[in-house]
C-alpha cells in the first residue's frame, strides 16, 4: 500500500487525471448531461490537437531546463508564410516544408542566443514573442490572404472514425504524442533532455551534449506551435494574424499542471496534455454550467499555483517515503 501511494506521489500527472475525471462528473451533472454528448466531446477534441501540440513541445522544452513564450506568435507565423507562398503559385506540400524550416530557424535562434549568450530563455523568446508577431502581420501586408480552394484539408480537417468523432488533426496529434512520448520515456535523447533540465553541471560532466539537447528541444518546440497553428487555419479556413494571442501562457499552465517542474528535469507528455484537457474541459464546462466566462482565467491561474504547490509536496511526500522505507 505505501510502495503505491509512493508511485502515485512520484507521478503527479496521476493527481492531473484524478482532477480531471472530477470536473468531468461536476460539468456533466451541473450542465444536465449535455457536457458529455456527443456533439460536445466532438467539438473539444476538434480543437485539443491545436492547443495539445503546442503543449507537448513547451512540456519537453521545460524538461529540459527552458522556456519558450514565442509560440504563440510562432503559432500565427507559419500559417501566414505558407498562405503568402500558395498565393504565389508554391504548391502545398513545398509550402508546408517552408514553414517548417521558418519554424526551425526560429527554434534555432532561440536556442543559439540563449546558450551561447548565457540568456535566460525567458528574455530570449520574450523578445522572439514580439518578432515573429511583427513578422506576421509585415508578411501579410495587413490583410489575411485568401487560401486557395484545392488545400488537402481532408488530411487534416476531415471527421473520421465512429460517429465521426474525431477530426484527422485528433490522428496527427495522437501519433506525434506518441512518438514524442516514446522519445522521451525509451531513448537515450529523452534520458539526455531529464538530465540536462534535472542537474546541468551533472550531465555535461557525464559527456551529454547538453549545448545541443537544449537546442533540439527549442528546435522541436517550435516546430510543433507550428504545425499547430497551420491545423487551426485549416479549421477555420483562413490564416488569421491573430491567433494563438495568449497561448504561450496557457502551454506552460498545461505544463505545470501536468506536473512539469519549472526548474526541469521533471514532467511528462502525457502530464503536459492532460493539463491541456483540464483547460479546456474547463473552458466549455463554464459556459455549459452558465457561469460567467470571464471566471475562466481565474480558474487557470488558480490551478497552476495550486499545482505547483502540489508538486512541490508531493514530491517531497515520495522522498520522506523512502527515507522511512
Amino acid at each position: 500500500m505505501k510502495r503505491l501511494f509512493k508511485t502515485y506521489l512520484e507521478k503527479p500527472e496521476l493527481a492531473g487525471l484524478i482532477l480531471l475525471v472530477l470536473l468531468v462528473v461536476i460539468f456533466e451533472i451541473r450542465s444536465d448531461g449535455v457536457f458529455l454528448n456527443q456533439d460536445n466531446l466532438r467539438g473539444i477534441l476538434g480543437i485539443l490537437p491545436e492547443t495539445g501540440l503546442v503543449a507537448i513541445g513547451v512540456t519537453i522544452l521545460m524538461i529540459s531546463g527552458e522556456f519558450d513564450l514565442s509560440v504563440g506568435s510562432v503559432f500565427a507565423l507559419m500559417p501566414m508564410c505558407m498562405a503568402v507562398l500558395m498565393v504565389e503559385g508554391v504548391p502545398f506540400p513545398l509550402a508546408l516544408l517552408a514553414g517548417l524550416v521558418v519554424c526551425a530557424v526560429i527554434g534555432f535562434i532561440n536556442g543559439y542566443v540563449t546558450i551561447w549568450f548565457e540568456i535566460p530563455s525567458f528574455i530570449t523568446t520574450l523578445g522572439m514573442l514580439f518578432i515573429a508577431r511583427s513578422l506576421t502581420i509585415v508578411v501579410s501586408g495587413g490583410f489575411p490572404p485568401l487560401l486557395p480552394a484545392d488545400l488537402p484539408n481532408w488530411l487534416f480537417t476531415s471527421f473520421v472514425g465512429p460517429g465521426n468523432m474525431f477530426r484527422m488533426s485528433f490522428l496527427w496529434f495522437a501519433g506525434i504524442a506518441l512518438l514524442t512520448s516514446l522519445m522521451l520515456s525509451r531513448t537515450n535523447f529523452g534520458n539526455w533532455i531529464k538530465a540536462t533540465g534535472g542537474f546541468h553541471p551533472a550531465a555535461a560532466s557525464m559527456g551529454i551534449p547538453t549545448a545541443r539537447v537544449k537546442l533540439a528541444c527549442f528546435v522541436l518546440c517550435s516546430m510543433l506551435s507550428g504545425f499547430a497553428g497551420i491545423l487551426q487555419v485549416l479549421r477555420l479556413g483562413s490564416p488569421l494574424p491573430s491567433i494563438g494571442e495568449g497561448l504561450e501562457l496557457q502551454a506552460v499552465a498545461s505544463a505545470v499542471i501536468g506536473g512539469a517542474s519549472l526548474a526541469g528535469g521533471i514532467g511528462t507528455v502525457a502530464g503536459g496534455i492532460i493539463g491541456t484537457i483540464l483547460i479546456r474541459i474547463i473552458d466549455n464546462g463554464l459556459v455549459l454550467s452558465n457561469v460567467d466566462a470571464n471566471w475562466f482565467k481565474f480558474a487557470i491561474g488558480f490551478l497552476t499555483i495550486f499545482a505547483v504547490v502540489a508538486n512541490a509536496w508531493m514530491r517531497k511526500r515520495a522522498k520522506a517515503i523512502k527515507m522511512e522505507g
